[in-house]
C-alpha cells in the first residue's frame, strides 16, 4: 500500500542528494536505500552490546541501544503515517540517531567529552554524523554511508538547533532553519520510547516498586489501576503490561493530535511552511508534557541513580579513562586503520574514534587485556544520567 503523504512532508523528489553522486535505484527510494545503508553498517550491529540502562551481561531481556532504537523506528513510522510524513526518511533517522553513543550509555559522553576538549570534545549526536560521514567503510569510491542530505541534516538537528562552536560541521545543514517534521519528532518520540522502556525494564530488574509508581506517576498509576479492574483474575504482571500499553499510547496519541492542530492552526501546507517556523510543531500538550516531565524526574531520581547503578558508574569511568591514556601512549594496541588516521587527525581523536564505537563488553575485555581489569563479568549497569 502506497503512502499517503501530507503536502508537509519531505518528498524525496525534493532531496539535495548525495554527497557523492551515485546513479539512483530503479525501485528503491532514495530514504529508503539510506535506511537500509544505515541497518547494514558495522554501527549499527554494535548497538546490540552497548547500554541502555543494563549492560549486557546482566540479563537477555533489558532493551539495549539496537532494541532501543528499533522501539524508537516503530513509535516514528506511527507518528509518521498518522500524519501524512514521510516514513522511509523517519525509519532512517530513528534507525541512526544512536549510531553515535559510546559503550556504557551516557557515561561515555561524560567521560570523552572532557578528555577531549582541546581537540573539539565530544558528543553522540556529532559522532553520529561522524560515522555516516567518514568512519564506516562500506565502498570503494566514498568514506562513509553516503546518506541523502535530509538523513544527515536530521542526524544533526534531531536533538534540536546545533551550536556551532561545539558542532561546527553542522554549518553545512542551514543550522538556522528549521528541519522537516520528521526529523522534529525524533527526540520526543526517542523520550517516549525509553520511558516506556525504562520502567519495563527498571520494574523486571526490581530497582522499581509497582506500588511507587501507581502511587507516584498518574501516567502510569490511571491505566494500571483501570487494568487491575478490568481484569482482576490476571494480577499485577499482567496489569503492568497492560498499563505500559496504555502509557504509550496516550504519549503517542496526544503527539500525533497536539501537532496536527498546531499545524492546521498555522495553516502549514508545504515543506517550506515548516521550514519557515522559527518554533517546532512537534510536540505533546501542556498537560501532557507535565505529565511526562513527571514521569521522566521520577526515573532520573529513582531508576538512573539508584544506588545499585550509581556504584558502578566510577568503575566504568576509570575502565574508559584507563583505555584513553593506554591508547594514547601506546598506539600499538589499536587496529592499524585507526592508527592510521593520525595522519591527518590528532591522536586523541583516533583513540576518541576507537573508543566510542565499541561494545560494552570489548570494552571491558580490551581492559582487562590491556590493564588487568576484572573483564565483562562484572555486574550491575550504568544508565543515561
Amino acid at each position: 500500500m502506497n503512502e499517503i503523504r501530507a503536502p508537509w512532508a519531505q518528498d524525496e523528489s525534493e532531496s539535495r542528494g548525495r554527497r557523492y553522486p551515485e546513479q539512483e535505484h530503479p525501485y528503491r527510494p532514495v530514504f529508503a536505500r539510506d535506511r537500509d545503508r544505515i541497518i547494514h553498517c558495522r554501527a549499527f550491529r554494535r548497538l546490540e552490546y552497548k547500554t541502555q540502562v543494563f549492560v549486557n551481561h546482566e540479563g537477555d531481556h533489558y532493551r539495549t541501544r539496537l532494541t532501543h532504537s528499533i522501539e524508537v523506528a516503530q513509535i516514528a513510522r506511527t507518528v509518521a503515517r498518522a500524519l501524512g510524513l514521510n516514513q522511509e526518511l523517519t525509519e532512517s533517522l530513528a534507525l541512526s540517531h544512536d549510531l553515535g553513543h559510546t559503550p556504557f550509555g551516557h557515561l561515555g559522553e561524560e567521560v570523552l567529552d572532557p578528555v577531549m576538549a582541546a581537540n573539539g570534545g565530544f558528543s553522540h549526536n556529532r559522532q553520529g554524523l561522524r560515522i555516516i560521514e567518514v568512519l564506516e567503510r562500506r565502498y570503494p569510491d566514498f568514506p562513509g554511508l553516503n546518506l541523502s542530505w535530509e538523513v544527515r541534516e536530521g542526524v544533526v538537528k534531531h536533538s534540536g538547533m546545533p551550536s556551532l562552536a561545539s558542532f561546527p560541521e553542522a554549518s553545512e545543514y542551514e543550522p538556522s532553519i528549521s528541519p522537516p517534521l520528521e526529523a522534529q519528532m525524533l527526540d520526543l518520540v526517542d523520550e517516549i520510547a525509553y520511558n516506556h522502556h525504562d520502567v519495563d525494564d527498571g520494574l523486571e530488574s526490581g530497582l522499581l516498586e509497582p506500588s511507587t509508581l501507581v502511587e507516584e506517576i498518574p501516567l502510569f498509576g490511571e491505566p494500571f489501576r483501570a487494568a487491575s479492574k478490568q481484569s482482576p483474575a490476571q494480577g499485577p504482571r499482567m496489569w503492568v503490561k497492560m498499563a505500559l500499553r496504555s502509557m504509550i499510547n496516550a504519549l503517542v496519541s496526544d503527539l500525533v493530535e497536539t501537532t496536527r492542530v498546531g499545524i492546521e492552526r498555522l495553516g502549514l501546507s508545504s515543506l517550506a511552511d515548516v521550514r519557515a517556523q522559527a518554533e517546532w510543531q512537534v510536540r505533546l500538550s501542556d498537560e501532557m508534557a507535565a505529565r511526562n516531565r513527571s514521569l521522566k524526574d521520577f526515573l532520573k531520581s529513582s531508576l538512573y541513580r539508584h544506588p545499585r547503578i550509581s556504584e558502578t558508574r566510577q568503575f566504568y569511568a576509570t575502565v574508559l579513562g584507563d583505555l584513553f591514556s593506554v591508547y594514547n601512549s601506546r598506539p600499538e594496541n589499536m587496529p592499524q586503520r585507526f592508527r592510521a588516521r593520525r595522519e591527518h587527525e590528532s591522536m586523541a581523536r583516533a583513540v576518541c574514534d576507537y573508543i566510542a564505537g565499541m561494545t560494552d563488553r570489548f570494552a571491558l575485555e580490551e581492559h582487562r587485556r590491556l590493564c588487568g581489569g576484572p573483564g565483562p563479568e562484572v555486574t550491575p549497569a550504568v544508565t543515561r544520567p
